[in-house]
């Protein structure tokens, strides 16, 4: 008898021998035919027989398909790590789950995935992916786990080595989210993102807390994220990995106010974010809102002629900003430029309305 069964056998009195533990009924002849009861009635003290509550056996039911789904998901682990049937998979035929968990495809300039797909280029896949049949598309597959092992096989066109296991929709689910747990933790914004998919995919909040390994509290916190902050905005920004719960809450919250959507459509269209990395550009956009000044220290920009030389570099630190000039450009022209800096500052302002 498995562990789960034995507590929900001790749970509701039905405990059975275990199968090498002798049976007295080979020894003694019962003088009359032993009653049976059924598996759900409780034993009192005075030996009478009872049903457990409604609510009793629906509490039993509850626990029970949470622990079969777990149980599930770890058989699929175990299968794969066994590497039972495993089948080569042209990566061009791999579609992603669709209940999306990464703020992007893309995994250009993770070290981690480098160093994965470079080994898999050099040494092959090791590990097989889990792969269930596409629901819709004959021919085709949906990743349950092994997302980056798919990526890393289709950036150089190489057949990604599967297990292919019918799922349904809860048991993909589940996979996903182990995957995540247990490999590649997910930011904080992706792991909201990932909630309000399964919840908007019909799913309770009971399996999205077993996909995502949280309690009741964490999980209200990911969906109130995800629902004062516009996906666009979050997809805009990436997964900011450096960037926790608090920080996405009052990013949440100056998204609330008068005219901010406005302010951070123009953010997100600026360079500035747009060359950032992923925590810098969630800076950007959250100082913006707020009205602090950027931050832009250690800040470079080339400045390049027409001819696409470089004239030089301009530094930003601070409120502060450096011009280098390298020695070719700075020969004669420092002098010009220094001359007609307080006519550059005059047009400046003009263009400024004055301020």
């Amino acid at each position: 008898m498995s562990k789960r069964r034995k507590e929900l056998a001790h749970l509701f009195g039905t405990a059975e021998p275990a199968p090498n533990e002798p049976s007295n009924d080979a020894a003694n002849t019962p003088s009359e035919p032993v009653k049976t009861r059924s598996p759900e009635a409780l034993e009192t003290k005075s030996g009478a027989i009872r049903m457990p509550s409604g609510a009793v056996r629906a509490m039993g039911l509850s626990l029970g398909g949470l622990s079969d789904a777990s149980r599930r998901a770890d058989e699929l682990e175990k299968e794969l790590a066994r590497a039972e049937r495993v089948h080569d998979i042209d990566p061009a035929l791999i579609d992603p789950s669709p209940w999306r968990d990464r703020m992007s495809d893309a995994e250009d300039g993770d070290p981690d995935f480098d160093a994965l797909a470079a080994s898999i280029a050099t040494v092959g896949q090791q590990v097989p992916v889990l792969l269930r049949p596409h629901p819709d598309k004959p021919s085709r597959y949906q990743v349950a786990f092994g997302h980056r092992r798919v990526h890393a096989a289709q950036r150089h066109s190489l057949s990604v080595r599967a297990v292919v296991k019918p799922l349904d929709d809860a048991e993909l689910i589940l996979a996903q989210g182990k995957e995540n747990a247990e490999r590649r933790d997910l930011s904080f914004i992706e792991r909201a993102f990932f909630a309000d998919a399964i919840i908007a995919a019909g799913f309770d909040r009971a399996t999205a807390m077993q996909a995502l390994g949280i309690d009741k509290t964490e999980m209200s916190r990911l969906l109130s994220v995800a629902n004062t902050v516009p996906r666009r905005f979050a997809v805009a920004i990436g997964p900011a990995p450096k960037v926790g719960r608090p920080r996405w809450m009052a990013l949440g919250e100056l998204l609330q106010k008068k005219g901010a959507i406005e302010k951070a459509e123009d953010e997100i269209g600026r360079d500035r974010f747009l060359a950032a990395d992923s925590d810098g550009r969630f800076s950007l956009l959250s100082d913006r809102l707020s009205g602090k000044p950027a931050k832009r220290k250690g800040e470079a920009r080339r400045i390049a002629g027409p001819d696409g030389l470089a004239i030089g570099t301009l530094s930003l630190q601070g409120d502060s900003a450096r011009l280098a000039l390298p020695g070719a450009a700075a020969s004669g022209f420092a002098d010009y430029l220094a001359e007609r800096l307080p006519e550059l500052v005059a047009r400046f302002r003009e263009e400024r309305g004055g301020r």
